[in-house]
């Protein structure tokens, strides 16, 4: 008897560790101030994406500025200018909303969580709809994406469905800083175009709680790295 009431505390223990750490992931990231992270294509640093954090008890909220430029023959053949705000309570996404240059072009996206529904509702560029609670936002600060099981584009408000396959561990140097990571690949889970597919490799620290690195192929190799953290 004691044995069995022993097992089924343990086991409401481990629920309820399991349940509050999925859905407080973002409380760590109550201590940075800033992430900075360098974008490089073929080797070449063409740009930057950075993030700033603020927070109070219960909320975080979360600043991004991307911005780069490829060019060939010295002529600009591709150029991308985006800023974004998120809010988080509890460890939620509740807000969202950005505003995106991308070859002349705008892009957008305006989200907020419906209490009332559990979802969330997207007024995007090239989605307008609503969209899981489960489902995340598609960018790097967050080391919640290798969990997630769709994502929704910071750019245009796109929903993809995803899968994360882990790699295995390994020791990466980025700007001479060693970490012991953890290497994902993270891919589309359904049939779209080629274009549209993710497929990316992340390196990802336990032990800093943050993404290191992250990589993919596009006319050309691109990297993210993690150049500083405060």
């Amino acid at each position: 008897m004691k044995l069995k009431l022993y097992s089924l505390i343990l086991g409401l223990t481990t629920l309820i560790v399991a349940i509050s750490t999925s859905y407080s992931h973002t409380d760590h990231y109550k201590n940075f101030k800033k992430i900075e992270m360098d974008i490089y294509k073929d080797g070449k640093i063409i740009g930057f994406s950075n993030y700033e954090f603020s927070s109070n008890s219960n909320e975080l909220f979360v600043k991004n500025i991307t911005e780069f430029k490829v060019k060939v023959l010295g002529v600009k053949v591709f150029s991308v200018f985006s800023n974004s705000e998120e809010q988080y309570k509890n460890g939620n996404l509740i807000y969202f909303k950005s505003n995106t240059i991308q070859n002349n072009k705008k892009k957008y996206v305006n989200l907020k969580y419906e209490e009332n529904n559990n979802e969330f509702l997207i007024d995007g560029s090239s989605y307008k709809g609503r969209a899981q609670k489960n489902t995340i936002i598609g960018n790097w600060w967050n080391h919640d994406i290798l969990e997630a099981k769709s994502q929704i584009s910071p750019l245009s408000g796109s929903i993809k469905k995803q899968k994360v396959i882990f790699i295995g561990k390994e020791l990466i140097k980025v700007y001479e800083k060693e970490y012991n990571t953890e290497h994902y690949r993270l891919l589309s889970d359904e049939n779209i175009s080629e274009d549209r597919k993710l497929d990316f490799d992340i390196w990802y620290s336990k032990e800093k709680k943050i993404i290191v690195k992250i990589s993919y192929q596009k006319f050309g190799n691109w990297e993210y790295r993690l150049k500083s953290i405060k």
